[in-house]
């Protein structure tokens, strides 16, 4: 899964080593952790601060060291161990990709067209996000999801997601072909040359399998778009999670392909953040 070029913790973020300033005789109300954060660049401190200090269970040690971590970038979520996405609470285990709110309108959309017992299938789900709200959403659908990173794949079943493991779609069983309402993508689509300019923290601690898209980004975003209409029945639809001037090229390969009603879903900025299409009759 592909991370967005934000900062984990806010463009703010200076990229210091504040660990030498949580010391034993640092306080550590709510007080003090919310200004620790706030120097350190974080978007919103006070709100980090009581997640962490809920973490940290009365334990002033490990509140010392998980506050000591998330000033030098690491992401909040592999500290408390857990995130609130699209209405549901996910485990996310460190050293994985932290599904991010801008993809939670494409879980929404996703689960919208997702019938009351129909088929949806997510693809490179990480910790499972988008697969575990369609199935929240839709208890009596199946949901099914394809990880190649195994522990991202043990994480997603800790969040109750039914787990292929590999690559896109070639875990996926041969019973499926043809009958899924609903497929979702989160690929990686990251231009290699474009990975330098995320943000500092971005590339300190995300993995770099979940953001490089290959020399423009869409390689992967292209093999799903093939490899779709095997799975999908007629009708059926295709949501991809993608940036920049994607659109336009995917499109025009999503139409080619047999999609139609292809549909651009853009930000609150009116920027081009999924594409979604159906699969038409006979394609």
């Amino acid at each position: 899964m592909r991370v967005a070029a934000v900062d984990l913790l806010g463009s703010g973020w200076k990229g210091h080593d504040y660990s030498s300033r949580v010391d034993q005789a640092t306080p550590l109300d709510r007080e003090a952790v919310t200004a620790l954060l706030a120097e350190a660049g974080c978007i919103a401190p006070a709100e980090e601060a009581d997640e962490l200090i809920g973490a940290a269970v009365g334990d002033r040690d490990v509140l010392a060291a998980i506050v000591a971590r998330r000033t030098e970038g690491e992401p909040l979520a592999w500290l408390t161990g857990s995130i609130t996405f699209a209405d549901v609470t996910l485990v996310v285990e460190p050293g994985l990709y932290v599904p991010r709110v801008q993809t939670e309108a494409l879980a929404r959309r996703a689960t919208s067209l997702l019938p009351s017992t129909g088929v949806a299938v997510d693809l490179c789900t990480g910790a499972g996000a988008i697969a575990a709200v369609m199935a929240a959403a839709r208890p009596r659908a199946r949901v099914v999801a394809t990880e190649l990173d195994p522990i991202a794949a043990r994480c997603a079943r800790r969040n109750h997601v039914e787990v292929f493991e590999g690559s896109l779609d070639e875990p996926l069983p041969a019973g499926l072909e043809g009958t899924v309402d609903v497929m979702t993508a989160v690929v990686p689509y990251v231009p290699t040359d474009a990975l330098r300019l995320l943000p500092r923290d971005v590339q300190a601690f995300e993995p770099r399998l979940a953001l490089d898209g290959g020399t423009d980004g869409t390689d992967l975003l292209a093999e799903v778009v093939q490899r779709a209409p095997r799975w999908l029945r007629a009708g059926g639809w295709l949501l991809l999670e993608l940036g920049g001037d994607q659109a336009e090229p995917v499109g025009r390969l999503s139409e080619k392909h047999g999609f139609t009603d292809i549909d651009v879903m853009v930000d609150e900025d009116g920027d081009p953040r999924a594409i979604a299409g159906r699969l038409g009759v006979g394609a």
